[in-house]
């Protein structure tokens, strides 16, 4: 088995031949991937044709037909998606093409990560086939990300922009990707400003979730339902709202168990799963809260979660009660610190 990065594909001179299995979580490195090999491809064999098939709809036929290529080309790149859901009868004729591939073949499988379909995986391995990892990116990775994506595009960004991109834009990579692409277009220069940043962005992350999450956890009821309305009524989906929440409770929790210590702020970013930069906003948010009052507002988020993915009605009222109830969390975990202080 030969094991890359998205990008570093072993460059051969053609891909007819061979079988990669690409494999991780992360749609937008998956789909590069991808897009990396079927360029290759056309690019030894510009006739070659292109299939791409769900591996839950794929038969016998089906697959014999997609890897023969066709009335005008025996060169086929052959895309199976979904392999987890590949029907357990035809795991022996997947490793038999991947195994001995034929020279007008090229061979993509992908695989979305987690234990379905391990023992199809472990097969593959074991026949020796390239292997393109499309790992989750880490939250504190993603400033990181955010500087190479636009060195890749012919940009410049520095460490402080990127990561008030990422706080603008938030988690999810392909919206840090399109994030990019857009201010490199619209700009018009080659260095991207935390200035072209806020213009942009800011009534994006005004509206975002994880804004309104840090609004909860500061105690600002005023700016947290201001930017709840605001949300939802520019359409954001009450289910992003209440992970943002769940996700910013769950940070603080993990900050107030290990913040005494006394580690590195790059560490201590890893062991809770922030971003560096975000330990400024834990110190601050962490003065008004105790550990069991976080524990109370995990639990009103995860109700709140549940209401609006089809328990309650009113997936609003859903929403305005627990930005109230956080709020009410942290008021009586700060009246607690200071009654056990006395």
């Amino acid at each position: 088995m030969v094991s890359v990065r998205p990008g570093m594909l072993n460059p051969v001179s053609t891909p007819f031949g061979t079988t990669t299995l690409v494999q991780g979580p992360e749609s937008l490195l998956a789909e590069r991937a991808v897009q990396g090999l079927i360029k290759r491809a056309l690019d030894a064999r510009s006739d070659a044709s292109i299939n791409r098939l769900s591996a839950a709809q794929l038969d016998r036929g089906s697959l014999l037909e997609a890897t023969s290529g066709s009335l005008f080309t025996t060169a086929a790149v052959v895309v199976i998606e979904q392999l987890a859901e590949l029907p357990v009868g035809l795991a022996d004729d997947v490793v038999g093409l991947a195994q001995q591939a034929s020279d007008d073949l090229v061979l993509i499988l992908v695989h979305e990560g987690g234990a379905k379909g391990k023992a199809l995986l472990d097969r593959l391995r074991k026949a020796a086939v390239e292997v393109v990892e499309a790992p989750s990116v880490k939250a504190w990775e993603l400033p990181q990300f955010v500087v190479a994506e636009v060195r890749k595009r012919g940009g410049r960004i520095d460490r402080e922009t990127a990561e008030a991109l990422v706080g603008a834009v938030g988690s999810d990579l392909r919206s840090v990707a399109a994030a990019v692409a857009q201010l490199l277009a619209d700009t018009e220069q080659p260095v991207i400003t935390t200035a072209d940043v806020h213009r942009y962005f800011a009534g994006r992350a005004e509206v975002s979730g994880f804004a309104i999450a840090d609004h909860c956890l500061d105690g600002n009821r005023e700016a947290a339902l201001g930017s709840l309305r605001w949300a939802l009524e520019t359409g954001v989906a009450p289910v992003l709202l209440t992970s943002a929440v769940a996700s910013g409770l769950r940070s603080l929790g993990k900050y107030l168990g290990v913040r005494d210590e006394r580690l590195r702020d790059v560490e201590l970013a890893r062991r809770i799963g922030v971003p560096p930069w975000k330990l400024k906003d834990l110190s601050r948010q962490s003065r008004g809260w105790s550990a069991p009052g976080v524990a109370r507002a995990i639990q009103h988020a995860a109700a709140a979660d549940a209401a609006v993915k089809g328990a309650s009605g009113d997936p609003d009222y859903a929403l305005e009660s627990l930005v109230l109830s956080v709020i009410d969390c942290r008021s009586r975990g700060r009246q607690a610190s200071v009654q056990t202080r006395r």
